[in-house]
């Protein structure tokens, strides 16, 4: 398949993933649409994932697999999955997670017949380890208002789960973004900043199933896992979560195509928002000032 054939790239970003990496890939090559490519990028595994993705790509021409030597994070490996794909539209898949057979072609009908929408997703049902559905599970982020600083205002009030990172967007308006930061939490900022340059849409029926397990990292519990998680190098650094979101939501607006009017808006929602949340920044501080000052996170912060 080559460019000028390939309408839409989906990435698998993996590590350690062989538990569930075959079915997820089976999901995504049991699309009713076809037009796809699928870049499954090996972040350095060291269980049996090189393995399943390189049997895939031997058998179908659809399947691209690459892999690092180490683990740069999850961050760096979303990004790059990203980069290497030539599609009109991308979408992620988690390595543990299943899409619907319809999935794909639902969401690039919709993407087709509304140009000024950026994203699309459709509703999630949360299943266990053995793909039995546990729960359906409401995003609340069909942001289909044409101001964009009422999308990002209904965004940051309703975001959770960030499952709408794994609906299909338009690589042209995901690429104007700031991509995936290496930080927790970064994908809750990417999905804000996309609101500002289109509408998302939600399609009416589950079509993406979000598995949660005991690996998953939903499950993970401190911040140095999470941390690790997205990126390595920085595991164990002093960070405040709520703080660095803000900042990075600020950045997000400066960053974007808005009007200044639209931006000095779109900073207002976003201190009414911090405002409401004050209580909470001011316990963060005060946490994260105690933590600083353990003699061990006071050497790492300073690289003693």
């Amino acid at each position: 398949m080559n460019a000028a054939t390939t309408k839409v790239s989906v990435g698998i970003p993996v590590y350690n993933g062989e538990r569930f990496l075959a079915q997820t890939i089976e999901s995504i090559l049991g699309q009713t649409y076809t037009s796809f490519e699928l870049i499954i990028s090996d972040n350095g595994s060291t269980d049996r994932t090189k393995e399943i993705g390189q049997a895939y790509a031997s058998r179908d021409p659809r399947v691209k697999f690459v892999r690092s030597e180490t683990n740069k994070g999850a961050s760096w490996n979303y990004q790059r999955t990203f980069e290497l794909g030539r599609g009109e539209y991308f979408r992620w898949a988690p390595s543990d997670d299943l899409f619907a057979p319809d999935s794909l072609a639902e969401c690039v009908a919709a993407l087709d017949a509304s140009p000024d929408a950026v994203l699309c997703y459709p509703k999630t049902d949360i299943i266990d380890s053995q793909g039995q559905i546990v729960r359906p599970y409401e995003d609340n982020l069909d942001l289909r208002s044409p101001d964009p600083v009422e999308r990002f205002r209904q965004g940051l009030a309703q975001i959770g789960l960030v499952n709408v990172i794994y609906g299909l967007m338009r690589s042209d308006a995901l690429r104007k973004t700031r991509l995936m930061g290496t930080y927790v939490g970064a994908d809750e900022v990417l999905v804000l900043e996309l609101a500002l340059y289109g509408k998302f849409l939600e399609l009416p029926r589950s079509r993406f199933y979000r598995r949660m397990h005991e690996k998953a990292f939903s499950q993970m519990k401190t911040s140095q896992e999470k941390q690790s998680f997205f990126d390595p190098a920085t595991a164990g650094r002093f960070y405040l979560y709520l703080w660095q979101h803000y900042q990075q939501y600020w950045l997000g607006i400066l960053h974007s195509p808005l009007a200044l009017e639209e931006k000095v808006r779109a900073m207002g929602v976003l201190a009414r928002s911090a405002i409401s949340l004050r209580h909470n920044l001011f316990k963060e501080v005060v946490l994260g000032t105690r933590q600083l000052f353990q003699p061990r996170s006071f050497f790492k912060l300073f690289n003693l």
